[in-house]
C-alpha cells in the first residue's frame, strides 16, 4: 500500500537465513491462478507463498534429511504452454538420461538430459498421444526405452524410444547441443470408460504391470512378447 508503505500487505517469516532471490505472480489476466510469491534462500530451500494463506508456504522444496544444502540463488515464476501430469527418468540410478513429461492436453515430450544446450536447453521429441489428460507414464524396468503411459479415455499406450544415430553436435557457434530421437507406438488398448490415474510395473516380472482408474477399479495386466522388442 503506498499510501502507508510502513504497513506491509503480507508479512511471514519464511527461511531460516537470508533470502537470496524473489519472484511473484499472478492477476495478470482470467485463469493466470493464484497471487503467488516464490522465495529462494542460502538456507537451501525454495518455498512458494499464497498471500491469502498466512504463515505456512503453499509448497516447500528443500533438500533431503542428511544431504548438504546449498544456496538457491534464483527463482522465477513462468509460463509453460501445458499443465504437466506427470513426470518420470527412465532410470534413477544413472547419471541424468531421458526424461518422459505427461501433459493434460494429451502430449507427452521425452527430453535426452545429458546435453544441454546454453540457449536451447534439451533436445526433446512430442507426441500427442491420447484424446485427453495423460495421467501417467512408467518405464520398463527391465527395458527404459520402453515405457507405458495411461489416459483420460481410459485407455493404455505402449511406446518404444528409439535413439538418434549421434545424440549430440555442435551449433554454428561451436556449442553442443542434443538431438532428440524418435517415439513409436508399439500397442494399445482400452480398458475403461474413466481416467487411469495411476500405473506401475513389476520389477521381477518382465511385462507385468498394476493399474487404477475412477471407476474404482484395480486390474493387473500382462503384456506379452516385450523380450523380443
Amino acid at each position: 500500500n503506498l499510501e502507508a508503505p510502513e504497513i506491509p500487505v503480507y508479512s511471514v517469516k519464511g527461511h531460516e537465513e537470508i533470502i537470496n532471490s524473489i519472484d511473484g505472480v499472478g492477476g495478470l489476466g482470467v485463469g493466470e491462478g493464484a497471487p503467488e510469491i516464490v522465495t529462494g534462500s542460502r538456507d537451501g530451500t525454495v518455498k512458494v507463498w499464497d498471500p491469502r494463506q498466512k504463515d505456512i508456504p503453499v509448497a516447500n522444496m528443500e533438500p533431503a534429511q542428511g544431504e548438504s544444502k546449498r544456496d538457491c540463488w534464483t527463482v522465477a515464476f513462468g509460463k509453460f504452454p501445458e499443465l504437466v501430469c506427470s513426470l518420470e527418468f527412465d532410470r534413477k540410478d544413472i547419471n541424468m538420461n531421458k526424461l518422459v513429461a505427461t501433459s493434460l492436453e494429451g502430449k507427452f515430450h521425452v527430453f535426452d538430459m545429458r546435453t544441454q544446450h546454453p540457449t536451447k536447453g534439451f533436445a526433446a521429441v512430442s507426441e500427442k498421444a491420447h484424446k485427453s489428460t495423460m495421467w501417467q507414464v512408467r518405464h520398463l524396468p527391465q527395458n527404459r526405452d520402453i515405457f507405458l503411459t495411461s489416459g483420460g479415455a481410459g485407455n493404455l499406450h505402449l511406446w518404444k524410444y528409439e535413439y538418434p544415430a549421434q545424440r549430440s553436435k555442435k551449433d554454428s557457434e561451436g556449442a553442443e547441443m542434443g538431438v532428440a530421437g524418435s517415439v513409436s507406438l508399439l500397442q494399445n488398448v482400452t480398458l475403461s470408460t474413466q481416467p487411469i490415474s495411476s500405473l506401475d510395473w513389476s520389477p521381477d516380472k518382465r511385462g507385468l504391470c498394476v493399474c487404477s482408474s475412477f471407476d474404482q477399479t484395480v486390474r493387473v495386466l500382462i503384456i506379452t512378447k516385450l523380450n523380443r522388442i
